[in-house]
């Protein structure tokens, strides 16, 4: 790989100019990073805001719970499978004009959901939402590669990562606050007047910026292929945390596909003229264990995001809202250490801060194993901050190694590969840990209820209970139940519930600590200067 990429704008642009330069609007570096937060941070809110909103909309639209389930799988299953081929159609037509084009369209499937009276047309057009997401998410990253000079590519991305993991912490609060006080409906349309201002600036500001020997055709076996591997490899992560479980046949006779269509995917790719993702890539040991790491990192995160929800609504009993803000140490503590960890990062080498990011994120994890019904407020608030200290410098230096490693023109695979190692990460994190946690709650819950003294015998729909932290209010109308009983009832789930976060805690620990390992295996971005200094237009 060079050091250096040559780049030519889109053809007849009078505007062009150099990277770095500030005349005018068009292809500012800072007002392009502006730009592209806007879109990235409505894709990104959108991943967690909506599950707030899911209970509404089942009880609105009479929906089942499968059926509601797959308001988030859908979307999360379309962005996975299509993130990689959607970074090679930028790389081929222009990230401005893919950007643009997946905004319209995220917005545009946003107002038909809002719009929607059957739970059938909700999960339709996430599923179109997620490929407008796919499109537009390594476009971003594509944007700001060609566009910052070397030196400040990493506090861009520290910004990028930074928007990304606030608006992910954050959707909690805004989905509950706009469910509380609007209506279901309000968390989709707030993405159209967002949408809106993101595509008028970008038509503005965003300049178009192409390598000369960017790909001139498609791979279509190859995209084939790898979107059959993809979703496979998805769907049954989906299933066996939802309802095949991990042993059944349907789950491996479909990793089993995955597995033969990444290998069919790897030979096919070393045969064709001009691959969907150049395998010499990987040769990149950076690159490579950058991947890794994003995968890893989004295991644990992802995953222990999801036990901490359930943990302060169900043990604690907060409201949504009052839920996202005892998350708002998480939150912040990500907004003021990525544009720092940046830095860090652009002074030092990524190594370093990725070693210490992973080792912190292993610390909060096994300090939140240790986290009770009995828990305050500050106890939680030193975990979750820790956790957002930690994963900020390896959300920005992550996705440095990966897309400073790969070649210029292939800076939008290099995006979709990042997005999609963190996609499957997040959904192997939650089906994983969701399993390690049901089996802890099923093999403690009946201890717990004779350690309780309680004489009734156990139900065995309450281990569903358990797993949420919650006695089913309507228990306390059954025959036998007295307050008290009840009250003990209450605390039995509370308890088995946090023994089995806390193992699922200390799972995600140990994947952090293995994470921590592979962040000695990155360096910076061999094309580094090709983002700037190193690029001709």
């Amino acid at each position: 790989m060079t050091s250096q990429t040559t780049v030519k704008s889109a053809p007849n642009d009078p505007r062009d100019a150099a990277p770095g330069a500030t005349k005018g609007l068009r292809g500012h570096p800072w007002l392009t990073l502006f730009s592209v937060a806007i879109g990235v941070m409505m894709v990104a809110l959108d991943g967690t805001i909506v599950a707030i909103a899911n209970p509404v909309i089942k009880e609105d639209l009479g929906a089942t719970f499968a059926q509601v389930q797959w308001i988030t799988n859908g979307y999360l299953l379309a962005l996975a499978v299509a993130l990689i081929t959607a970074g090679k159609l930028g790389d081929r037509f222009g990230h401005r004009q893919t950007f643009l084009i997946g905004i319209a369209g995220f917005a545009a499937a946003s107002a038909i959901i809002g719009f929607s009276d059957s739970v059938a047309f909700v999960v339709a057009f996430r599923v179109l939402q997620g490929v407008f997401g796919a499109l537009l998410m390594p476009a971003a990253l594509g944007l700001l590669r060609a566009t910052f000079p070397a030196e400040k590519l990493n506090m861009a991305i520290g910004i990028w990562g930074m928007v990304i993991g606030a608006s992910t912490a954050g959707g909690p609060i805004v989905g509950g606050l706009l469910v509380e006080h609007v209506s279901w409906q309000s968390v989709f349309f707030i993405n159209v007047p967002v949408g809106v201002v993101a595509l008028a600036l970008g038509l503005v500001i965003l300049k178009d910026h192409r390598a000369v020997n960017a790909p001139r055709s498609f791979d279509v076996v190859g995209i084939l292929l790898l979107s059959a591997a993809m979703f496979s490899l998805i769907w049954a992560i989906i299933k066996a945390g939802e309802s095949w479980g991990w042993t059944s046949g349907g789950t491996w006779v479909f990793l089993g596909a995955a597995v033969l269509c990444f290998v069919l995917f790897a030979v096919w790719e070393t045969k064709v003229k001009e691959p969907l993702v150049p395998l010499s890539m990987f040769r990149s040991v950076p690159l490579s264990a950058g991947t890794i790491l994003m995968v890893l990192m989004a295991f644990a995160f992802m995953g222990g995001l999801f036990f901490v929800t359930f943990y302060l609504q169900g043990v604690h009993g907060m409201s949504p809202v009052d839920s996202g803000l005892h998350l708002l140490p998480l939150t912040l503590m990500m907004i003021v250490a990525s544009p720092a960890a940046g830095m860090l990062i652009t002074k030092f080498g990524p190594r370093v801060p990725l070693v210490g990011g992973m080792v912190a994120t292993a610390v909060a994890m096994f300090g939140m194993s240790t986290l009770s019904p009995g828990s305050g407020t500050f106890v939680m608030s030193v975990w979750f901050a820790l956790l957002g200290m930690g994963l900020a410098p390896v959300m920005v230096g992550a996705t440095e190694v990966i897309v400073g490693n790969a070649p210029l023109e292939l800076s939008g695979v290099a995006g979709g590969l990042q997005q999609a190692a963190m996609q499957v990460g997040g959904a192997l994190g939650t089906a994983v840990l969701g399993a390690v946690m049901s089996a802890k709650v099923s093999a403690d819950l009946e201890g717990n209820w004779q350690d309780a003294g309680i004489q009734l015998p156990l139900d065995p729909s309450l281990e569903q209970a358990a797993e949420i932290g919650v006695a089913p209010p309507a228990l306390a109308e059954a025959p036998g139940v007295t307050p008290d009983i009840f009250a003990r009832i209450t605390g039995v789930m509370q308890d088995t519930f946090v023994s089995g976060m806390s193992l699922a805690f200390l799972v995600a620990g140990a994947v952090a600590v293995v994470a921590a390992f592979v962040a000695t295996r990155t360096k910076r971005g061999d094309n580094a200067d090709a983002a700037g200094g190193g690029v001709h237009i």
